[in-house]
């Protein structure tokens, strides 16, 4: 007999398909980085990578920039650099906006904090009006907000695998 499918965790049956993918995504992503220490979050594995602890910043800053232009939002101080970092220093030539001595656990901690807080209300907000919003990806095409919650749902996966291919890499500091 064939019991109940697996779920992922936080799931509910109103919960669009969407926000089921990311709240498994991304809880796999915090998971894979919460142990590490500052040392860890700042390793890089080669000079054009991210650090974990710049990848994880990205994912926040990325759900901020899909949130704030489907949800019309206004982002100012932390969250607004937090946002810069879905492209400066990874799709851009520009500096990324966290200098490594400032890429601390609790640091790390706060952008995910703020990147769920919008994204989780993104994407609770599955409306037509905002699947059929218009917007600029952060990698430059023009989106609609379909396609913004499909990038979104998958993203903390893309950088949940790198994770775990920095953390094993030879030369990554076991402290």
């Amino acid at each position: 007999m064939v019991g109940e499918p697996r779920r992922a965790p936080g799931y509910t049956p109103a919960m669009s398909d969407f926000a089921a993918s990311w709240n498994l995504c991304r809880g796999r992503l915090v998971d894979s980085l919460s142990d590490l220490s500052d040392r860890q979050l700042n390793w890089r594995l080669h000079p054009q990578a991210l650090t974990i602890g710049e990848m994880a910043i990205h994912v926040a800053g990325v759900e901020l920039f899909f949130a704030r232009q489907l949800l019309d939002l206004s982002l100012d101080g932390f969250a607004k650099r937090v946002e810069q970092a879905s492209t400066d220093g990874v799709v851009n030539d520009k500096p990324f906006p966290f200098a490594p001595e400032e890429i601390t656990p609790e640091l790390v901690a706060r952008a995910l904090a703020e990147g769920k807080s919008v994204a989780g209300d993104l994407l609770a907000r599955n409306t037509d009006e905002v699947r059929a919003k218009s917007l600029v990806s952060a990698l430059g095409p023009v989106i609609d907000g379909t396609g913004a919650m499909a990038r979104l749902a998958f993203h903390p996966g893309y950088h949940q695998g790198q994770v775990w291919l920095i953390r094993t890499a030879p030369g990554f500091p076991q402290e």
